[in-house]
């Protein structure tokens, strides 16, 4: 489990759809075997730990559900360890588990943020309201407006800065992963009916 708040950026330096195994630049410290690791939303499993990087596996349903399969050597993704028992939660609790990707639409600046708008499928806009959690790409963050294809949320500048976001552009593919608070509500709700 983590908490959407990237601690760093790390970069592919090893990737092989064939062989469904990644490899990760990173400066997190302390790496292990069998340790979960937050890649831009998709929690992956430690398998080998170099010197700065480490090798992932992926399974099928990792290649056919998140965006990783549109990922090539040289791209950014967002690095979170997993959470310990006692670690401050500051975003809020994301498990890694992507439920679709959605497209990016557009970028606007106002007043010094970036307002990024998202492809939204009818599958996911019955999970979302305004000032919800979401997270995309693995970043902890909220929801401004939903419309009926789209929704739009955004970007302070330390989080711009920080995270694999600066590097987006339109019709680029997020993970996106529904707060599971707000699952668990809704399922209550279309149980109580």
């Amino acid at each position: 489990m983590f908490s959407g708040i990237i601690t760093d950026l790390g970069k592919i330096i090893f990737f092989d759809l064939n062989t469904k195994t990644i490899e990760i630049n990173t400066n997190l410290k302390d790496l292990f075997l069998g340790q979960s690791i937050s890649c831009s939303g998709v929690c992956l499993t430690v398998a080998k730990v170099k010197n700065k990087s480490f090798l992932s596996n992926l399974s099928e349903e990792t290649i056919l559900k998140t965006n990783l399969n549109q990922k090539s050597v040289g791209d950014i993704l967002n690095l979170e360890k997993s959470l310990k028992l006692g670690d401050e939660i500051n975003g809020h609790l994301v498990y890694g588990h992507v439920d679709e990707t959605c497209k990016l639409k557009s970028i606007e600046k106002l007043n010094g943020s970036n307002v990024l708008t998202f492809t939204l499928s009818s599958n996911t806009r019955k999970y979302l309201a305004p000032k919800c959690s979401i997270s995309i790409d693995g970043i902890s963050l909220t929801v401004n407006r939903v419309l009926k294809d789209s929704f739009n949320i955004s970007i302070i500048p330390y989080t711009w800065e920080n995270t694999s976001l600066k590097n987006s552009k339109i019709g680029d593919m997020f993970n996106i992963e529904i707060d599971m608070l707000a699952r668990y509500v809704h399922r209550a709700l279309k149980n109580e009916k």
